[in-house]
């Protein structure tokens, strides 16, 4: 009984350790599934979160790019916008600016470089010329409006059925257009100075446009004859009025150097009489030495011999100063150029070129510093010649780009320097000429240091003040 047992017990026991080995086994399955199925969680889940985040940033992407192409439809919008702002900026701009010049052209700040230097159009002879010619535009004008061409109407007008007060409506109206076209121009025409010629011009086409822009609505306008006879008539009173000018500074010109060509006959005329007067007593002293010849002996006839030398040489040139003077009287060309600056007047490399027939050429520089410049001129040289006035206009040519005054030729200032000068006449003249190269300009560096010294006492009283009350500056 006890075997049996025994026996069922170690049964039993070996299938429980069969058992226990099957469910270590299955344990060990179990567990090495479960871990490697955790393994393929753990895996599936990072995949998961990955694919999770790669989802929220392509949302992200596809958000974004969303309101990129928000914001460029926005953006061609604005651009869009602009480009018809810009345009439109553009446009008010010129028109801004056409407004402008409008306005100008109505007041008297337009320069007139801003239209232009007026060249001449007809450019007539003489002033006589000119008015002739005005005469003849006006009664073209005349002729014009007569034969009712000056104003057109397209249209036959009919007012109240009638044909015939249509006509005295037209003609009412094209007289009265006429009439405010007329006004304006003679307005302008009357007003007309060197420095308005352009701006009037455009102020006649604006009126020409406007009024016939007024007359659009009953088919009424001005003709392009009639504007044109209108500026040739304001261009022919400009240029009669500045002919007058041009002839009263010819004139003038003249009568200036008719004074400077008696002002040197006279000192022809003189320096002749005070040689003839030398001449005449120098002969009749040598003729009373002549006589003393035989009553003198010894010293007295050494001494007398030696005076007769000499009053014949003081006659010789007595006379040789009359012939020279009867010579230039005669000679309407001889005379002398000069070089002449003037420092303090005009600054550094201004010079005026000029020439004068005067005996005493330094006369006619002294009198050009008397009362016209602050300075007097300094001379850098004076060159005699045969033929002045050719001389003079070959320098006046050779530096014709430099002159200071482009209008008028009359005046002979030109800025070069003194070297080139002496160069053209070296090249040119073929003389040897002296110059003086240096500007003394005495009185302009004498009033220079006085200023300084002036500066200097009023810097040293204003120190001295501040000195003196050091308090006043807080």
């Amino acid at each position: 009984m006890e075997i049996g047992l025994i026996i069922t017990i170690l049964v039993l026991g070996i299938a429980l350790f069969i058992v226990i080995n099957q469910c270590k086994k299955v344990k060990a399955k179990l567990t090495s599934e479960i871990e490697k199925k955790s393994t393929e969680i753990s895996t599936k889940i990072e995949e998961n979160s990955k694919l999770n985040s790669d989802l929220e940033r392509f949302s992200g992407i596809i958000s974004i790019e969303s309101e990129i192409e928000s914001k460029n439809k926005e953006f061609s919008e604005i651009q869009a916008n602009a480009t018809e702002l810009n345009d439109k900026f553009i446009i008010a701009k010129s028109i801004f600016k056409e407004l402008e010049k409008d306005i100008k052209i109505y007041k008297n700040d337009l320069e007139f470089i801003e239209l232009g230097i007026y060249e001449p159009i007809f450019d007539l002879e003489t002033s006589e010329a000119y008015k002739e010619k005005i005469r003849d535009v006006v009664n073209k004008q005349k002729q014009l409006i007569k034969g009712g061409n000056a104003c057109v109407c397209n249209t036959e007008w009919v007012v109240g059925n009638s044909r015939k007060q249509g006509e005295i409506m037209t003609r009412r109206y094209i007289n009265l257009t006429l009439r405010a076209f007329n006004g304006e121009c003679d307005s302008l025409i009357s007003k007309v100075r060197w420095n308005n010629v352009k701006r009037f011009e455009e102020r006649i086409k604006k009126a020409f446009n406007a009024i016939n822009k007024l007359g659009k609505s009953n088919n009424t306008f001005l003709t392009d004859k009639y504007l044109k006879l209108k500026l040739d008539e304001l261009h022919l009173v400009y240029e009669l009025a500045h002919k007058k000018y041009q002839e009263k500074e010819e004139a003038r010109e003249i009568r200036a150097q008719q004074r400077e060509e008696e002002r040197a006959q006279r000192e022809f005329e003189k320096a002749r009489k005070d040689a003839e007067i030398e001449e005449r007593r120098y002969q009749k002293a040598l003729e009373k030495a002549k006589k003393d010849l035989g009553l003198v002996s010894g010293e007295k006839l050494d001494e007398l011999n030696s005076q007769i030398a000499q009053l014949e040489q003081n006659l010789k040139e007595a006379n040789e100063a009359k012939e020279r003077a009867i010579s230039r009287a005669q000679e309407t060309k001889s005379g002398h150029v000069y070089i002449i600056s003037n420092l303090g007047s005009f600054g550094e490399n201004v010079y005026k070129i000029g020439m004068t027939r005067r005996l005493e050429p330094m006369d006619r520089v002294k009198e050009l510093g008397d009362a016209s410049v602050p300075f007097t001129f300094d001379l850098h040289a004076m060159i005699f010649s045969e033929n002045a006035p050719e001389l003079e206009n070959l320098l006046h040519k050779e530096f014709d780009d430099r002159r200071i005054n482009k209008v008028n030729y009359r005046k002979e200032y030109f800025n070069v320097t003194l070297d080139e000068i002496e160069q053209v006449i070296k090249d040119k003249y073929e003389k040897e000429v002296d110059f003086i190269k240096v500007s003394e300009a005495q009185q302009f560096r004498e009033t220079q240091s006085i200023i300084k010294q002036l500066e200097r006492v009023k810097n040293e009283q204003a120190e001295n003040e501040v000195e003196k009350y050091p308090d006043s500056l807080f």
